[in-house]
Parts: C-alpha cells; sequence; structure tokens
C-alpha cells in the first residue's frame, strides 16, 4: 500500500527545526505579553479619567493602534517558521509574564502599570535575541529590535509622566 505524500514542502529556509521550535516558543510568549499590553493599554484608554483626561486618552490610543499592529507581525513570524500563533485568551494567560490588571486604577496608577508591562515586554523580547541570534534568524533579531525600541521609548515616555 503506497503512503500518502503530502503536497506541503518542507521549511528549508536555513534555521533548523529544533531551532525553529525555540524561536517560537519564545515569539509565542513576546505575542502573548503584547497582547496583554495591548488590552491594558485599550482598557486605560477606554477608562482614563481625571485632569490628565485628553492627553492620555490620546496617548494610550496611539499606544495600544502601534501594539495592535505588533501583533499581527509577531504572529506572522510564528507562521513563516511553520508553527501556528496561539490566539486565545487562555493562551495568553498561560504564556504571558504580564498580569492582568483588575479594576480601574487612577490616572498615574494607569501609568504605573503600562510602565511596567512595556518594561516586562521589553525584557521578553530581548530574552529571546541570543536565541534568534544563535540560529542565524536575522528576520526574528530584526522584529525584535524593533519591538525592543518601540517598548523601551515608550515605557521612558510614560515613566516621564510621572516624575515631578
Amino acid at each position: 500500500m503506497a503512503t500518502k505524500k503530502s503536497k506541503t514542502p518542507a521549511i528549508d529556509i536555513g534555521i533548523d527545526a529544533g531551532d525553529r521550535e525555540k524561536i517560537v516558543k519564545g515569539l509565542s510568549v513576546l505575542l502573548a505579553d503584547s497582547y496583554t499590553l495591548y488590552l491594558m493599554t485599550h482598557n486605560f484608554h477606554w477608562n482614563v479619567t481625571g485632569p490628565q483626561f485628553n492627553a492620555l486618552h490620546q496617548m494610550f490610543m496611539t499606544q495600544y493602534t502601534e501594539q495592535w499592529t505588533a501583533l499581527d507581525l509577531i504572529a506572522e513570524r510564528i507562521r513563516a517558521l511553520g508553527h501556528p500563533a496561539p490566539g486565545t485568551y487562555k493562551e495568553f494567560v498561560k504564556l504571558a509574564t504580564i498580569a492582568e490588571v483588575e479594576g480601574v486604577p487612577k490616572a498615574n496608577d494607569m501609568i504605573r502599570h503600562l510602565v511596567s508591562a512595556q518594561e516586562a515586554t521589553a525584557r521578553t523580547a530581548r530574552k529571546l535575541f541570543p536565541v534568534a541570534d544563535a540560529a542565524n534568524d536575522q528576520p526574528t533579531a530584526d522584529l525584535l529590535t524593533q519591538r525592543l525600541e518601540v517598548h523601551e521609548k515608550t515605557a521612558w515616555m510614560l515613566r516621564s509622566l510621572l516624575e515631578e
């Protein structure tokens, strides 16, 4: 009896399957952190109040819009490496290093939570960088570099709002 051959060609991009799997595990955590950060920022956009309302409402919208676009880039990189991207709340909660914020914090506490979440997402990206580098995976390294730049800059800008 003949075996049925797959019509889908094997992935042959110069990164072996084991390395691709390690990279995907890290990218999945980055996707989960990024989604959690996106949702937190959007929630704060909807619920911010106080004297800084207009500035924060607009700033949070800019941030969650940028974050939304990044989600697609991360998920598509996972797919390009030959794996399914996580895409459920259950998976994101399991993978994320960022805890959800309960209730509606005051504006300055929202900023503190976002600084922490931006920095956590940067740490997640930075932790994966040596894995991508060792596998000679320049597209993932480039994506990580871009994400690090955004998260570090955003954390700095948010932290500046808390200075007295």
